[in-house]
């Protein structure tokens, strides 16, 4: 069992895990917080745990002793003053480079498929950039919000890597049943939709419908494409959005041999200069993703660092996963049961200098068009729980609108 686009969500936000409440049926599946937390750094010829304590953080071999000693020094280093930083700076200027090479960046490629020099943290991490703002210190700030009293409703966010029992198709089914499948229209051509007096009109396959309410939460760079009224109106540039091209390949085997796969995954940083972005141990985070004693692996490619892997044929990416693979995981002989790719052209938007003005722009189409609501990834964050939050928000937003 594999996915073929987001793999793992994060239980970040009580909304998650009140969507599955709601749902009324045993579906939600957590991942072992021991292997979750589990994850692996490529360095070299060898995969190393990123550290998780400051008995590991000095013991690691990732970062040099001065940024290990450096970080005893954060909190006295003085605050940034410029909003825009890039991650790259805003890291360096705080940790230090080893750190921004071997913990941050690989991050940033596995969670944006980008690189710390293209990530705003104001936009992209906003909890990391507020650590700073409101406290001065990353440190400090962490141990103030660890003081913070939590409402029962905030400790619903139990931060638990999730999927659904089945694959994450199942969570989208268990949606559509509890919708009604009869009010869901799939695969509709032509999609248009046309402000009409106090109403909009949406056509799409030569019919049209009149609705008081239209939500629209696909991707930014397809806004002005199902809502042509929207151009043309000092907002253009509110959608014209980066995004970045990944390539999701699926790798399964019905008898693993290589090494264990006691973890969430590996990420690899640029400085290693490989051709992978890394790889999640599916089959060790969730059940029923492989056979006894296979595994089920998710690897990445492309991203910012090679957009141009997603041109290559499928031999070619087979080659490359072979390679990367069997180096990474100590395979002697590639030989996997399942291999599927799946390229994603425009996968996840880039929450750069250019997001404050595509918020900006969505809240002026709303005020120009009442009963317009607009949401998507490009605004709110990327993550599933980003987006269940924003699904809740916008659908509150609009019965508040039918009350009055």
């Amino acid at each position: 069992m594999w996915e073929t686009g987001p793999c793992t969500g994060t239980i970040g936000t009580p909304d998650v895990a009140e969507l599955f409440e709601d749902l009324g049926l045993d579906i939600l599946e957590t991942a072992d917080p021991a292997l979750a937390h589990n994850r692996y750094i490529w360095k070299g010829d060898r995969l190393h745990p990123l550290p998780s304590s400051l008995v590991s953080g000095i013991q690691t071999p990732l970062f040099s002793w001065k940024d290990k000693l450096g970080i005893l020094l954060e909190p006295f280093r003085p605050k940034g003053n410029d909003p825009e930083e890039n991650l790259a700076s805003f890291v360096k200027r705080r940790l230090g480079e080893s750190i921004l090479d071997y913990a941050v960046d690989p991050f940033v490629s596995g969670v944006y498929a980008s690189t710390p020099e293209h990530v705003i943290p104001k936009y992209a991490l906003p909890k990391l950039y507020a650590l700073e703002e409101k406290h001065g210190s990353l440190i400090l700030g962490s141990i103030h919000k660890m003081k913070e009293p939590k409402s029962e409703r905030d400790k619903k966010a139990s931060k638990k890597i999730f999927s659904a029992k089945g694959g994450l198709s199942i969570l989208i089914e268990t949606l559509a049943k509890n919708i009604g499948t009869e009010n869901i229209s799939l695969n509709a051509g032509n999609l248009c939709v046309s402000p009409k007096g106090n109403t909009f009109v949406v056509s799409c396959d030569g019919t049209e419908q009149s609705f008081t309410h239209v939500i629209f939460t696909g991707g930014a760079n397809r806004i002005t494409e199902a809502c042509p009224f929207l151009l043309n109106r000092g907002i253009d540039n509110a959608f014209a959005v980066n995004y970045t091209k990944v390539m999701e390949v699926a790798v399964g085997f019905e008898k693993w041999e290589g090494r264990c796969l006691d973890g969430f995954g590996a990420l690899v940083p640029s400085k290693e200069g490989r051709k992978i972005l890394g790889a999640l141990f599916l089959s060790s985070l969730f059940k029923n993703r492989a056979p006894k004693g296979g595994a089920m692996l998710s690897v990445f490619m492309g991203g910012k660092r090679h957009p141009e892997y997603l041109d290559l044929t499928d031999d070619e990416v087979f080659n490359i996963v072979k390679d990367e693979l069997s180096s990474m995981l100590n395979l002697k002989d590639f030989r996997p049961d399942l291999f599927e790719i799946t390229r994603h052209q425009n996968a996840i938007p880039m929450y750069d200098a250019a997001t404050p003005g595509r918020q900006e722009g969505y809240s002026k189409a709303e005020e120009m068009f009442p009963g317009l609501l607009l949401g998507g990834n490009g605004i709110g964050g990327i993550g599933m729980a980003d987006r269940i939050k924003q699904g809740k928000a916008l659908a509150t937003k609009l019965l508040q609108a039918h009350a009055r």
